[in-house]
């Protein structure tokens, strides 16, 4: 087939039925919604009858034929020779569903696919050709069945319906329960090829861009000319300056006038010149910076454009299980950076999922409740201060704090009197745990925290949070923060030990210069009056693995802080504020503690980012530990601590965490702690300890990973390690043992002594 500008017409064609479906799509949901509203069928019409001539052009027979079936679908509708019902609309979703995924196939495997599924083409056809069937009744909600696979895993996590347009859509009238798990599907070789080779750019950014070039290179052609203007009035100087001389030796006030003269000439060209060129600098810069925003700027995408199969996948849920929902979105058109926006479609799917699943009621629990039959389901993205917000909240039955109190207890997480101390915002950081749910039935769609460790780890993959909120009958919001480009960040430049480092800015709660006054030690440990608040101190310089920072009059502190509390950082002086491109580090580096990424300084000098999650977990480590070398803080426990057997725990609950942290002190143990298995590699590859706790599911790393990277290092081979999970089958435990692991316990083993009888038998006594 021909080739245009490097796209293939079959390309071209995929572009452009992809377009045309999405129309499609957003169009048939509207009319769904207000049927008696006949202004949206023109331009479904439109769409259809674009797809069927594009598709006559290359020669999609079986994509002409449903095109051509649906458009004289919408011209009965717009001529009131048929009424728009649910079914009619679940029949024209199908043929939309269907010419997606003919255009997604590669081009040499279309004419065999076409026969394969002649049949399916027929069926949708002949649905459509049919007079409309009034609405079926909506299905029943889904019954309770065992789940497929584990619900931290791909399967068990993949939507039974699609949001991509690749996978068949499954019968619209069959229950949930009863339909497969959908495939897993990748984009066509070819499909992988155009998108590697082109990238949507919108067309007034690239005009900008074009704009922005052309004037850079015209600012550029004006150098040489300057250069020689310049180049000629130094030679005027040069010559002033040797008539100057001469005049000088040979006397003459004639001849002193006309040089001096001429030596001024030269001083006001240069004068002129010099003026042109802070011009010229100054022109440039600013065509310059204007360039590098609007490159930064084709990177970014409207937020609309990746949640685009979010209300076809509520709809069909909602469908589904019998309940009625209306799905809002607010913030289409806000600016995101397109790998940002592709990461945020698994943690969306999975909260939404959830929400329409177990979060929002039947309506005829809604009645009895006293709300409207209808569920507001509602999705909505803004920036502020630097960031990204996005929230999905729903009006539905709420969580359970009580519930959430009793699953945490019967799984062994936590004792019942701490639990019972826990506030709500603590409490439902427990729906992040792996697999943990509270939801009474199990199905294939989900279960409240089904996959919600997976949209932790996603999010703070990016560097970003996320928390939920909710009030028992009234509903629950899960509140997302992320950098708005992963491309740029603004940044506070720092020095520690003589050396520049930038703190991402939206990461920071603020930066100040402490009096004496001000700072502490309480129990050798230093801590800063911030707003009334005693914070804890640790030394940047320390932290980094680069000596001490020295204390004077006043101590430079960065406020970092999160969900978990305020920490300080004492750096050496501040910089001030920059915009920095992040350049990735070497993947050969392996995971650098405590750093991110790279830039390059206005003035050339390069400057490590740091990562203030891992920092963040590095600095209550060292807080908990009470370790502030260098800073005047005197620990009388030290020699006593490094004389015990060190324990390092990795746990990413910070729950669990204290827990086993708490014990293994009470028993004597220097138990240091660690976030994740990254945190606990790089913190067993930079100290010395006697055993190594871990649990399994913790993001980054997990605890299988962590354990044969230990195993597979000679200077750990005979490092004791027990794995702590509440995993309890059998395949697990093996996992565990065949990869390394001397014991494997549960974490309801925290109740008894097993857990303390086997780190005695591993590592001994303290």
């Amino acid at each position: 087939m021909s080739d245009l500008g490097g796209f293939s017409m079959h390309e071209l064609f995929r572009a452009e039925v992809e377009t045309h479906c999405a129309a499609l799509t957003d169009g048939l949901l509207a009319l769904e919604r207000t049927p008696e509203d006949v202004s949206v069928i023109a331009p479904l019409m439109r769409a259809a009858h674009s797809i069927k001539g594009a598709a006559r052009i290359v020669g999609v027979d079986a994509a002409v034929t449903v095109a051509h079936h649906m458009e004289d679908t919408f011209v009965r509708i717009q001529k009131g020779q048929e009424r728009t019902t649910r079914a009619r609309i679940d029949q024209l979703l199908e043929g939309n569903d269907f010419l997606l995924r003919i255009a997604a196939l590669p081009e040499a495997e279309v004419a065999s696919w076409s026969v394969e599924h002649a049949a399916e083409a027929n069926e949708i056809t002949t649905a459509l050709s049919a007079p409309a069937a009034d609405d079926a009744p909506p299905a029943a909600p889904a019954p309770a069945v065992p789940p497929a696979a584990p619900a931290s895993s791909p399967v068990a996590a993949a939507p039974a319906r699609p949001i991509t347009p690749t996978t068949a859509p499954s019968p619209a009238a069959a229950p949930v329960a009863q339909r497969p798990a959908p495939a897993v599907t990748e984009a066509p070789p070819a499909a992988e090829a155009a998108e590697a080779r082109a990238v949507r750019v919108n067309a007034d950014n690239l005009d900008r861009m074009m704009r922005l070039a052309g004037e850079s290179m015209v600012e550029g052609r004006r150098s040489p000319g300057l250069r020689q203007a310049l180049g000629a009035v130094r030679t005027d100087m040069v010559r002033a300056r040797e008539a100057l001389e001469a005049a000088t030796r040979r006397g003459g006030n004639a001849r002193i006038d006309a040089a001096r003269d001429a030596l001024d000439r030269a001083d006001r060209a240069l004068v002129d010149r010099l003026g042109e060129l802070e011009r010229f600098f100054r022109r440039t810069e600013e065509v310059s910076t204007a360039l590098y925003h609007e490159v930064i700027g084709s990177r970014m995408r409207p937020f609309g454009e990746g949640v685009a199969g979010f209300p076809r996948m509520v709809r069909d849920l909602a469908k589904d299980l019998g309940k009625r929902v209306r799905f809002d979105i607010v913030g289409t058109d806000v600016p995101v950076d397109r790998d940002i926006l592709s990461r945020l479609e698994a943690p969306l799917n999975h909260i939404l999922r959830n929400a329409v699943d177990h979060g929002i009621e039947t309506p005829a629990e809604r009645l009895a409740a006293g709300k409207p039959e209808q569920a507001r389901l509602l999705l909505e993205a803004r920036h502020h201060a630097g960031q990204l917000l996005v929230r999905v909240s729903e009006d539905g039955r709420g969580i359970d704090p009580a519930r959430i109190r009793a699953k945490v207890v019967e799984r062994g997480l936590q004792a019942a009197d701490v639990v019972a101390r826990l506030g709500e915002r603590e409490l439902f950081d427990f729906l992040f745990l792996p697999g943990f749910s509270t939801a009474r039935q199990v199905t294939e769609i989900s279960g409240r925290g089904v996959g919600l460790d997976v949209v932790h780890q996603a999010v703070v993959a990016t560097g970003g949070s996320v928390r939920v909120e909710s009030r028992l009958g009234a509903g629950t919001t899960f509140a997302l923060q992320l950098p708005v480009t992963l491309s740029v960040v603004r940044a506070a430049l720092v020095e520690v030990a003589d050396e520049p480092y930038a703190f991402p800015l939206s990461r920071i709660d603020r930066v100040l210069r402490a009096g004496a006054d001000r700072i502490s030690s309480v129990q050798g440990r230093l801590q800063c009056d911030v707003d009334g608040e005693a914070t804890g101190l640790v030394d940047a310089a320390t932290l980094l693995g680069l000596g001490e920072t020295a204390r004077g009059n006043s101590t430079s502190v960065v406020v970092l802080g999160d969900e978990g509390g305020r920490v300080g950082v004492v750096v050496s002086r501040f910089l001030g504020e920059e915009d920095l491109v992040v350049r990735t580090l070497d993947p050969r580096l392996g995971k650098v503690p405590h750093v991110s990424a790279a830039a390059i300084l206005d003035d050339g000098r390069p400057v490590l980012i740091l990562d203030v999650e891992d920092a963040l977990n590095g600095l209550r480590k060292a807080l908990g530990e009470g370790t502030m070398h260098g800073m005047g803080a005197a620990d009388a426990a030290e020699p006593a601590r490094r004389a015990a057997k060190r324990i390092l725990v990795a746990e990413d609950s910070i729950t669990v965490r204290e827990v086993e942290r708490q014990l293994l002190s009470r028993m004597g143990y220097d138990v240091t702690v660690a976030v994740d298995g990254m945190d606990a590699w790089n913190q067993l590859r930079a100290g010395r300890f006697d055993m190594l706790v871990t649990d399994i599911d913790m993001p980054r790393m997990n605890g299988i990973e962590l354990v044969r990277l230990v195993r597979a290092d000679p200077r750990f081979a005979h490092l004791p390690i027990a794995v702590v999970s509440y995993k309890d089958r059998d395949e697990d435990r093996r996992a565990g043992l065949d990869a390394g692991a001397n014991a494997y316990l549960t974490k309801g083993s925290f109740q008894d002594q097993s857990f303390a009888a086997t780190v005695t038998g591993l590592v001994g006594t303290p």
